[in-house]
């Protein structure tokens, strides 16, 4: 019995499972460990061309999909727990605390924007909840609605081989990783740092934090504030 489910409604269903059949993600769905269905958003549409979009009411440039068109593909999905995702840029920002909360379900259903966007009635009508991959456009929601299914795959259970491989990568603890490395010890003159090589286990640990903290301090300041931000009001619940 599959336990993970994702349904992605799209304009192309061609594009997957793409990526998602291969490596990690692809040996668990391969083992049923999660499960893919596409559903072709235009055989939903009616009339002669089978349009599944229009202009925008008001004016304006591209086209806008269709609220009846979609909203007949979403209501052919069963009607489960699993939450309805449109990926959309000015949706939640996905966020390695919101993968877990996904991970945790029955599973996801992903609707894939394409041209202007979709029409806000099915929006509304349909209780989406719009995500987005990050501050930028994509051609359509197809990349970004794999993005975050790998993103839920690997955490679920049975697909990664260590559970500290995902317990100790970027954002999890709300740092960013630490540096890696391995064979040669040494590589066109550098070194492997010596802490690594010591079998100083707690030393070892030190040093990841050291470095973690310090790139994050870096790379991503936001990240930081808010984890400085977290700790502090941390503190004060415990008085």
């Amino acid at each position: 019995m599959t336990g993970f489910s994702a349904t992605v409604l799209t304009l192309y269903p061609e594009m997957f499972p793409g990526p998602l059949g291969t490596a990690l993600a692809g040996k668990g769905l391969d083992n049923g460990i999660w499960s893919l269905a596409t559903v072709q958003i235009r055989d939903f549409a009616e009339g002669r061309h089978r349009n599944v979009d229009d202009t925008p009411a008001g004016g304006g440039p591209g086209m806008v999909l269709r609220a009846d068109v979609v909203g007949r593909a979403l209501d052919s999905v069963a009607a489960d727990e699993r939450p309805r995702l449109l990926m959309s840029p000015r949706g939640r920002p996905l966020t390695q605390g919101f993968v877990r909360e996904l991970a945790e379900g029955p599973g996801v259903v992903i609707l894939c924007g394409r041209f202007e966007g979709v029409d806000q009635r099915v929006i509304d009508g349909r209780n989406l909840l719009e995500v987005s991959v990050g501050d930028y456009v994509l051609s359509g929601g197809e990349t970004a609605a794999m993005v975050v299914l790998d993103a839920i795959v690997r955490l679920l259970p049975g697909v990664m081989g260590k559970t500290e491989s995902g317990s100790e990568e970027s954002f999890e603890t709300g740092l960013l990783e630490y540096p890696h490395y391995t064979r040669p010890q040494v590589w066109e003159e550098r070194g492997i740092p010596e802490v690594l090589a010591s079998g100083n286990h707690a030393a070892i640990a030190r040093w990841r934090r050291t470095q973690a903290e310090a790139i994050t301090r870096e790379r991503r300041p936001d990240l930081w504030a808010a984890r400085a931000t977290a700790t502090t009001e941390g503190k004060g619940d415990k008085k």
